[in-house]
């Protein structure tokens, strides 16, 4: 049975996130809310749904809701999250919360400790991983082929540079030094910790660039990241906000390698490179290659170069685990998924404060299976 929907903040990304239900047999969009009335009148109309213009009342006009996303945003691209969060929650509604989950550590905590409290689905809108790559690139660490996991190297950001940048005027962005850490950093976190596990250590140093500094802009937007995984695992991040342009992979790509063999997922969405390890089967003879080469790599490309299409991938598996009635645990890309991502942010913060030191996240509460 498709799952009654209602979209809460329909600037951007709440319009996106609204076509993927409408177009989802999965669900039925039922209502849009936004404070601008018009916007909401507007979207409301265009997907033929009810508007309203507080949540309150469409939480009170419509008790058959089984869902709530929350697409809202605000000082850092997630102020806005945590009261329609709650508020929905308290009403029993499952959430689909835009990322970052919230813009303080706190309030992401009390969030998923009020989903598990409430045995309600929270999920995030971290959709990076919702591709063909990286289904693929799971298969190839599930079948072994990766092996025991040595290094993850994750690149992401947008191409850009002196050339090319603008003040941010938003009040939203300017004047928070933390914005592109808090507002992106939930994303290749997520990833990270999708193929490696959870993080254990982090020291980050991070800064920006001298046109920023001469504008007045504070925001630090030059982020590298290394990190240790609770497996052993040492992983590297570079994150960057169009201060410079990446080359080899393009404005987002990981490369985990393994024992067995290393694979390089490219643009997100487009293709994904494995290379096998010498002296496997398929792969080549060590004594069959120079010094310093490897075996030949197996490109698959997607046939996909839209970013957009992450969307409804996303959203359409949450659907899907609801509707499964999957355990909590094994809800996807859930909140519990983004709180540790935004544990790793703090940490990130913390230990560039403290001049570039080791820095331990705070572990994830532990999980109680729901007594149901």
């Amino acid at each position: 049975m498709a799952q009654k929907v209602g979209v809460v903040g329909l600037s951007g990304i709440g319009t996106t996130h609204s076509r993927c239900y409408a177009n989802d047999d999965l669900a039925d969009l039922v209502a849009v809310c936004d404070l601008a009335k018009e916007r909401a009148d507007t979207l409301a109309e265009q997907f033929r749904v009810k508007a309203y213009y507080s949540l309150k009342d469409m939480l009170d006009d419509q008790p058959d809701l089984d869902i709530v996303d929350v697409s809202t945003g605000g000082n850092e691209n997630g102020s806005w999250h945590y009261e329609p969060t709650m508020q929905a929650l308290e009403a029993g509604k499952h959430v689909l919360v835009e990322k970052p989950l919230s813009n303080d550590i706190r309030e992401a905590r009390e969030m998923v400790a009020k989903a598990e409290e409430n045995n309600l689905y929270l999920g995030c809108n971290l959709n990076h991983h919702f591709t063909p790559p990286a289904e693929r690139a799971r298969q190839y660490i599930e079948d072994g082929e990766v092996g025991e996991l040595v290094y993850c190297l994750h690149k992401m950001g947008f191409a850009g540079g002196e050339r090319t940048y603008q003040p941010q005027d938003s009040p939203r962005i300017k004047g928070f030094p933390y914005f592109h850490m808090k507002a992106f950093l939930s994303h290749p976190f997520s990833v990270m910790r999708h193929f490696c596990g959870d993080v254990t250590h982090v020291q980050a140093f991070v800064t920006r660039p001298s046109f920023r500094k001469s504008a007045g802009d504070v925001m630090l937007s030059i982020n590298g990241i290394h990190v240790r995984f609770a497996n052993d695992c040492i992983g590297y991040l570079l994150s960057q906000r169009g201060d410079a342009t990446f080359g080899l992979g393009g404005w987002w790509s990981l490369e985990v390698a393994g024992t067995r063999g290393t694979f390089c997922v490219e643009n997100c969405i487009e293709k994904i490179t494995f290379w096998r390890a010498p002296g496997g089967e398929d792969a080549a003879k060590p004594e069959d290659l120079d010094v310093g080469t490897s075996s030949g790599p197996v490109v698959t490309e997607s046939g996909i170069t839209d970013f957009g299409e992450t969307f409804p991938r996303r959203i359409h598996a949450f659907l899907e685990d609801i509707a499964n009635n999957v355990p909590k645990s094994q809800l996807r890309a859930s909140g519990r998924d983004a709180l540790a991502a935004l544990e790793y942010t703090w940490a990130a913060m913390e230990s560039y404060e403290q001049g570039g030191i080791l820095v331990r996240p705070q572990p994830m509460p532990p999980q109680h299976a729901h007594p149901s």
